[in-house]
């Protein structure tokens, strides 16, 4: 105990009182409203800071988490130890040239905007992504034939040892829901994404036509974690799981979506268990019937 409170204690010394919460419901947190406490949850405001927190975590051999906006994720209902950190004060977007530079914390949806404001293309594929700058990086994030990849120049980041460096986009290794990020768990901070001028109106409609189908057909009106799994060389995922006959099963709070058999929502107060056995139960199911190993596209984390 008195370990923990040293803990908080410095933890406060290096982002503020009104940045560090202990014991935390992570289901406040996650967008599918799940998930069990975390022991230290830190909202860094610097790049300073953030590398201050990573050489505490060192220094005291702390099991880390950096979480994104919590979009793409299930935490488990025993929740995560150590020091859970989340940058949503890292959120500025700004232009220089024709790039825009973005904090790892700022919404991809955001960026899309912005990048309409400023009469730039490239980005409008991201306006409906529900995620983080950094998530976004971390797997490459891609909807409706766009994907990041397509519009990186390079980042920051820090290394989970509190170093500094860049990385360009040939250097992230980029592929289909997976960097180089993705398993070195580096800290991206700050983003440049390279556009093109373009038609505020042409952007605008492309923007509004994604933005339809994406309301029309995902099921936007419960929690959820967005595309539980990767699409099977060949297949859609979405349309196994509906031939398998999926729709409207689950466990306990959890069921896969009559709209959208590509996603499992948090239908009535579910626990990550009654989330984790439905993902389980497709994943079987459309083994079973199709020969085909579904891949999670969603992170699960921390203790059962």
């Amino acid at each position: 105990m008195e370990r923990a409170e040293h803990i908080y204690q410095k933890l406060v010394a290096i982002c503020g009182e009104e940045n560090v919460l202990r014991d935390e419901p992570m289901k406040h947190h996650t967008l599918v409203r799940i998930g069990g406490k975390a022991d230290f949850l830190v909202w860094p405001e610097t790049y300073e800071q953030v590398v201050d927190v990573l050489r505490l975590k060192e220094e005291y051999e702390l099991p880390f988490t950096l979480l994104g906006n919590g979009s793409n994720v299930i935490i488990r209902d025993g929740g995560l130890r150590g020091i859970v950190m989340q940058l949503k004060h890292l959120n500025r977007i700004w232009r220089e040239g024709n790039n825009i530079i973005a904090q790892s914390g700022a919404d991809i949806k955001a960026v899309s905007r912005f990048a309409l404001e400023q009469h730039l293309t490239g980005l409008e594929f991201a306006c409906g992504i529900p995620g983080s700058v950094g998530g976004a990086i971390m797997m490459n994030a891609g909807a409706y034939g766009g994907e990041v990849k397509d519009v990186l120049d390079h980042v920051k980041v820090a290394t989970l040892t509190g170093e500094l460096k860049t990385l360009t986009n040939e250097e992230l290794e980029l592929g289909y829901r997976t960097s180089l990020i993705s398993r070195t768990h580096d800290i991206v901070l700050e983003v440049v994404f390279a556009l093109q001028p373009g038609d505020y109106g042409q952007i605008k409609a492309k923007m509004d036509d994604l933005t339809f189908q994406r309301e029309s057909k995902q099921p936007l009106e419960y929690p959820s974690v967005g595309s539980v799994f990767k699409r099977p060389p060949g297949y859609f995922a979405g349309k196994l799981i509906q031939d398998s006959g999926l729709q409207g099963k689950g466990f306990g709070g959890a069921e896969v979506s009559t709209k959208h058999a590509g996603f499992i929502i948090n239908k009535n107060n579910a626990t990550a268990a009654d989330y984790i056995a439905t993902i389980e139960m497709v994943r079987k199911t459309v083994k079973e019937k199709f020969g085909v190993e579904l891949e999670l596209e969603v992170k699960i984390l921390g203790e059962e």
